[in-house]
């Protein structure tokens, strides 16, 4: 079972998993919280989900288009 959530969201965003390690949580731990929240705040986290999805989304690809610091 815990394969299949990891292999789902790593191909989705990884906002949970990325979440998880920056602050020292366990990414389920994590994922439940969007989902309380979510369900206590009528889907309000999902706006602030999909903000980091598209945040992360964009530095891995200014991470692929700079190979050096002197790149600009």
């Amino acid at each position: 079972m815990k394969r299949i959530t990891d292999y789902i969201e790593k191909q989705s965003f990884g906002v949970c998993s990325t979440l998880g390690d920056r602050l020292g949580f366990s990414t389920s731990s994590v994922r439940l919280s969007f989902v309380y929240a979510s369900f206590f705040t009528f889907g309000s986290p999902i706006v602030l989900y999909f903000a980091l999805a598209f945040w992360m989304n964009v530095r891995r690809a200014m991470r692929r288009q700079r190979s050096t610091v002197w790149d600009l």
